[in-house]
């Protein structure tokens, strides 16, 4: 397994070029203190989960439990899948995803480009999630099979385990000057993988989750919400992967704040970025002010918004489920303009 940085010239794998995706600074206040975007949309598939996705198939073939020929199965709304897809690909062994119409159609397209088998959990065509519902369909697909493994992401340490490389690289690339990591909270291994790591080189680091308002990881109440690929919706159970004794501070951001964030990050800087990736740098932007001078706070952006031209990038959409307000939108296009040109 190479690095960016010792990566040679031509690579055979896919997954090779998997970590060192780069920082991006999008904003700096008055004091000097900087907001930095760890841009994993630049791994294969446009996701940081690809990362765990390498690692759960690898440690599931270091213990036995995948041989050649074997078959993969999971629960996902997309990003997992894709990288799941990937190395299935890679290492020869059939990939089923249990999926539901929460997905962004893009994401389910990738995985069938890439030989997945795709089993709807309902096929109604509602868009609700259904997360648990999920989970325990892939379980009994599962059970009691040959050589097949039920990744089970939101419950597999290697999840966790795969994301430490995040850490190593955001202290390496930053000479262990960081303050604050602020990050999505989904499964939990992508904020709190990161951060186990992050702490070892740097102790004093301030963690932050973000999630959706409507999920629960972080408390009531539960409703339903739009953001893909985080969060715990009601019903869900949440992971065993979200370690509270690592996460500083729970926040949540709606769909309305993290969609319009998402938007005019792209109208300001070109940079396209995920819906839950919004919420994140919805938060980080308003507590960028208040840090002390020159602080360094690094957010975790798990995908980028190519994927979500159909959903947050589509007005029509948008308007149709009541998630576009201009003055949330002029308002953070307002601070966005100020923290910019600093």
């Amino acid at each position: 397994m190479t690095d960016a940085l010792h990566r040679p010239p031509v690579v055979t794998r896919i997954s090779d070029l998997i970590g060192y995706t780069p920082l991006f600074e999008l904003a700096r206040a008055d004091n000097g203190a900087h907001l930095l975007l760890k841009l994993e949309m630049y791994n294969p598939t446009g996701s940081a989960k690809i990362r765990m996705a390498r690692q759960m198939i690898t440690d599931a073939e270091e213990r036995g439990q995948l041989r050649p020929g074997g078959h993969i199965i999971e629960s996902t709304s997309g990003n997992t899948g894709l990288g799941l897809a990937v190395v299935a690909a890679e290492r020869g062994y059939r990939f089923t995803a249990v999926v539901d119409n929460h997905a962004a159609v893009d994401k389910l397209r990738g995985m069938q480009a890439m030989g997945t088998d795709l089993v709807y959990v309902v096929d109604d065509g509602s868009e609700e999630l259904n997360t648990a519902a999920r989970e325990e369909l892939a379980e009994d697909m599962a059970r009691g099979k040959d050589n097949t493994f039920f990744t089970e992401q939101h419950n597999n340490p290697s999840n966790a385990v795969g994301y430490h490389p995040v850490g190593r690289e955001i202290a390496e690339a930053l000479d262990k000057r960081v303050d604050v990591l602020i990050g999505a909270v989904g499964t939990g291994g992508g904020l709190c993988g990161t951060a186990l790591e992050l702490k070892k080189d740097v102790p004093g680091v301030t963690v932050i989750g973000v999630e959706p308002k409507g999920s629960i990881a972080f408390g009531p109440p539960a409703h339903d919400y739009y953001q893909s690929g985080t969060g715990t919706p009601e019903g869900a159970t949440i992971g065993l992967l979200v370690d509270y004794d690592l996460i500083d501070e729970g926040v949540k951001v709606g769909d309305i704040e993290a969609f319009a964030t998402a938007r005019v990050v792209a109208r300001r800087t070109g940079l396209l970025i995920g819906g839950s990736a919004g919420g994140v740098v919805h938060e980080a932007l308003t507590r960028l002010q208040y840090l002390p001078p020159d602080a360094v706070m690094v957010a975790f952006i798990n995908d980028g918004g190519e994927k979500y031209m159909d959903t947050v990038f589509n007005d029509n959409w948008m308007n149709a489920r009541n998630l576009i307000d201009d003055a949330v939108e002029a308002g953070v296009d307002e601070t966005l303009t100020k923290l910019r040109r600093n």
